[in-house]
C-alpha cells in the first residue's frame, strides 16, 4: 500500500537518543547532524515500517517487531529489529506461521498480561493474534475489527490496559478532505477467543501535512491514555513525503465497562518530519522518548528516535 522537530535535546548519559523534532513555533535551532539521522531497515517497495511495537532496550540497543504491508507470497510479513539510534538496524524476518498468509500488515500492538502475544492488523480490518517465540510467528486467532465503515482503510491499533480494562483503539486513515475516523472499544482476549464491547467513534484531521493527507497513519496510546498519531502526505511512490506526530487525544475507561474517547478539535502537532512517510511509531517503556518508522515506498524504510511521547 502506498501509502522537523523539537529542538533536540540529549537525555543525560544517552546522547544516542538525541533526536530532533521541528517546532511550530517560528524560533528554530538545528540539531547535529549526527542526531538527525535516520537508519535504514533496507531499500525498495518492500523494505518499509507500516506498524511498529517496541519490545525492550538493553543500552542503546532497541528492540522491536515490525509489519511490512507487503502483498505477494514470498515477501515479508513480520520482522524483528535492534535498533541503535543514529548507527545502524539489524533487521531479522520472521516466519508466519498460520492458514493464510496476511495481506497488507499495517499495525502491531503488544497485548498487555500476555508476554509474547500481539495484535498485528491488516488494512481491511483482519486482526491477527499472534505469539511470537524465537523466529517464529503463529497465528492463535483471527477477527475483524468491529464497526468499520465500507471504505475504510485501517492503519493502526493499539491496545491499553486503562483502568483495570483492556481497551483497543483502531482508525481509518482518512484521506485529504475525508478525516480520520477513530474507534475504540474494551477488548477481550481469552485463550484463543477475540471480543469487542461496544463502538465508540469520534472524527480527526491533522493540521499538517496539508496536501495527499492520510490523517492517521499510526496510533498508539500513551501510560496515562494519551492518544498519539502520527500522519503523513503521500502524493506517490516517489514522494516527496511529509509526516506529523500529533498528540491527538485521550482514551477512558469507565467502572461500567463503556469506553469514552475524546479528539481534539485542533490536535497539537509535536514534531514535523520532511521527505518521509511515518506509518509506525512504538514509545519507550516510561520515557518521553519514542521510535519512529517509515514506508517510503520506492526508497524503502527507515527508523529514528525523537522526544514526542507525552505522558
Amino acid at each position: 500500500m502506498r501509502r522537523t522537530s523539537l529542538i533536540s535535546t540529549c537525555v543525560a548519559g544517552a546522547a544516542a537518543l538525541c533526536a530532533g523534532l521541528t517546532l511550530a513555533a517560528p524560533a528554530q535551532a538545528a540539531a547535529p547532524a549526527a542526531h538527525q539521522n535516520w537508519v535504514s531497515t533496507g531499500t525498495g517497495m518492500t523494505s518499509g515500517v507500516s506498524g511498529m511495537v517496541v519490545t525492550g532496550r538493553h543500552g542503546d540497543r532497541i528492540r522491536a517487531l515490525v509489519v511490512r504491508d507487503n502483498k505477494k507470497p514470498g515477501e515479508n510479513r513480520l520482522a524483528r529489529t535492534e535498533y541503535v539510534p543514529g548507527k545502524t538496524a539489524h533487521v531479522e524476518p520472521l516466519d508466519w506461521r498460520g492458514d493464510d498468509l496476511p495481506v497488507d500488515l499495517e499495525a502491531i500492538d503488544r497485548v498487555p498480561g500476555h508476554p509474547g502475544s500481539y495484535v498485528a492488523v491488516a488494512s481491511a480490518g483482519t486482526g491477527y493474534r499472534i505469539d511470537v517465540e524465537g523466529r517464529t510467528a503463529r497465528v492463535r486467532d483471527t477477527f475483524t475489527l468491529p464497526g468499520l465503515g465500507e471504505d475504510d482503510n485501517v492503519e493502526n491499533f493499539a491496545l491499553s490496559a486503562r483502568d483495570g480494562k483492556l481497551v483497543a483503539v483502531w482508525a481509518d486513515r482518512g484521506q485529504d478532505s475525508r478525516p480520520a475516523t477513530v474507534y475504540a472499544a474494551r477488548a477481550s482476549f481469552t485463550g484463543d477467543d477475540t471480543g469487542f464491547g461496544a463502538v465508540t467513534r469520534r472524527t480527526l484531521r491533522t493540521p499538517y501535512p496539508t496536501t495527499h493527507v492520510r490523517h492517521a497513519s499510526d496510533l498508539k496510546i500513551t501510560e496515562s491514555g494519551r492518544l498519539l498519531v502520527s500522519a503523513a502526505s503521500d502524493p506517490g511512490d516517489d514522494g516527496p513525503f511529509a509526516s506529523a506526530v500529533l498528540d491527538a487525544g485521550r482514551v477512558h475507561a469507565g467502572a461500567d465497562g463503556t469506553v469514552s474517547l475524546h479528539i481534539a478539535g485542533s490536535p497539537r502537532v509535536l514534531g514535523t518530519f520532511e521527505g518521509h512517510k511515518v506509518e509506525a511509531l512504538s514509545c519507550l517503556p516510561h520515557s518521553r522518548w519514542g521510535v519512529l518508522g517509515t514506508d517510503d515506498e520506492n526508497a524503502g524504510g527507515a527508523l529514528r528516535t525523537a522526544r514526542f511521547c507525552t505522558r
